[in-house]
């Protein structure tokens, strides 16, 4: 049977699925529904929940892992309401012509993969194409001088005297331009060199690829076989146990051998929520660095060089505004400097601090001031006497749990990301997760009922808007 989503009624069950059907399409694509959903699974509305039908564990947890607040989000978007997701194995679709259709399906995303060969995700050669980034156009400061000498001494240095060298820090502070830097630096000094650059989703996508198209040696040849592993994101790895496993065995064959590994997250690696204990201890073994947000002086030198690079001159007054008023990341700054070149442009105008203040006035607006997830997780751990990671883990104790749920409203009320996304920066949580959690806290502060939570110092007891003012003001701060 052709895995055309399937309910067991007819009629306007047979509508909802096909609705269903189209709406999971749209979100996830095309090519990713017809490759995991069209042929491999059979969707069944019945009795409140929504039954998937997969031919075996490892698709259930494939879908489940990559899909599952997409197929809420559909489910939701047709029926007008949430409904929990099943996961069962149906016979009919893990017969021999099943699995031929599947090894097919791989095999066609394998070769849309071959067919982007030019990306950053094989053993690059030694005549290979550069990477964007180099160390050269890195700008060095107080807040990131560590981690660029840290990247130095690995190019430097026949021996690494640090393995692995795990970089961490905010969106947009140079983490990865750091990370290609170190690469295209190697492949210049010692060209012979082997290293391979990819994202942690590149590396679970490759796995799971070798896994369906029975690859698995030569996947473990090309990621162990190398000199410089550099993996960008390694965050994405959090709440994949399987794919975890494969990486430690994967980190350990390469330290084992001598050779070096380097590591960039979004947070410190005791603060991955759901990484296993054996990875976080291996990667806190090394040098762990973070790179903070660039102080005036940097961004000034940041913005001269960006209007180096676009061959325009900026007046000193323009750059130290522009510097001023936009603290956060290199993108801000370099998104801001983009707008007034190409107003400069378009309009035939010099740029002038007066056209910079009318020009940036909206941009400023929309951009400042910024909270980042990680400041409002930080501020909560600390009101509630518990680490980030415990907000990541899976763990239910009253004062986790109202920690969480704080940190997942303040997300929501405080920067642009969905509930999606603060659900995956928090330990991927379900997005259904984070929509419950704002809900609960919005009808605590509503009735600004009581509180009550254990710290390191002994019991607390609040009201909920004395506790929402605090951490936002620490927020703030």
């Amino acid at each position: 049977m052709q895995g055309t989503i399937t309910d067991e009624a007819t009629g306007s069950a047979g509508v909802q699925i096909s609705a269903v059907s189209e709406a999971l399409a749209e979100k996830v694509g095309q090519q990713k529904y017809r490759i995991w959903f069209k042929n491999s699974t059979r969707l069944t509305l019945t009795d409140g929940y929504l039954k998937v039908g997969v031919p075996n564990l490892f698709i259930a947890s494939w879908i489940e892992n990559h899909f599952s607040n997409e197929i809420s989000e559909a489910v939701a978007a047709v029926t007008g309401d949430s409904r929990k997701v099943t996961f069962t194995i149906d016979p009919e679709l893990s017969g021999h012509q099943r699995r031929t259709q599947l090894d097919s399906q791989a095999r066609l995303v394998e070769n849309a993969r071959n067919r982007t060969a030019g990306q950053r995700t094989r053993i690059q050669p030694t005549l290979k194409k550069k990477l964007k980034l180099s160390l050269d156009t890195f700008v060095v400061g107080p807040s990131n001088e560590l981690a660029r000498n840290a990247a130095r001494a690995i190019i430097e240095e026949k021996q690494s005297p640090f393995n692995p060298l795990f970089i961490h820090g905010g969106y947009g502070v140079g983490k990865t331009h750091l990370l290609q830097g170190i690469c295209n630096a190697l492949c210049r000094s010692r060209p012979q060199t082997n290293w391979l650059y990819l994202s942690a989703e590149d590396f679970a996508n490759q796995f799971i690829l070798a896994l369906k198209t029975r690859k698995l040696e030569a996947f473990r040849r090309r990621m162990r076989q190398t000199e410089l592993l550099a993996i960008d994101d390694i965050h994405f790895l959090a709440s994949k146990p399987s794919t975890q496993e494969e990486f430690l065995h994967t980190f350990n064959t390469i330290d084992l051998a001598g050779k070096q590994i380097v590591l960039v997250s979004d947070a410190h690696p005791k603060m991955i929520g759901q990484l296993s204990e054996k990875l976080v201890n291996r990667f806190v073994s090394g040098m762990v660095v973070k790179i903070d947000t660039p102080d005036f002086a940097t961004r000034c030198r940041i913005c001269k060089q960006y209007a180096a690079a676009m061959r325009k001159h900026i007046p000193e007054s323009v750059i130290r505004y522009t510097a001023e008023n936009l603290r956060t990341n290199v993108r801000e700054l370099e998104g801001a400097l983009l707008k007034l070149i190409a107003y400069s442009a378009l309009q035939n105008e010099k740029i002038s601090l007066h056209t910079a203040k009318a020009v940036l006035a909206e941009h400023l607006a929309r951009t400042d001031p910024i909270v980042h997830i990680s400041d409002i997780e930080s501020a909560v751990a600390t009101y509630f006497g518990i680490t980030p990671a415990n907000i990541h883990s899976s763990k239910k104790s009253r004062t986790i749990a109202l920690a969480r749920h704080f940190s997942m409203y303040l997300a929501r009320k405080h920067t642009k990301m969905s509930s999606p996304e603060i659900g995956r920066c928090m330990g991927g949580k379900n997005h259904a997760t984070v929509l419950l959690a704002c809900k609960k806290v919005e009808e605590q502060i509503r009735r600004n009922v009581e509180l009550h939570w254990y710290s390191p110092s002994g019991n607390k007891i609040s009201k909920a808007r004395t506790v929402l003012a605090h951490l936002e003001e620490s927020i703030a701060n």
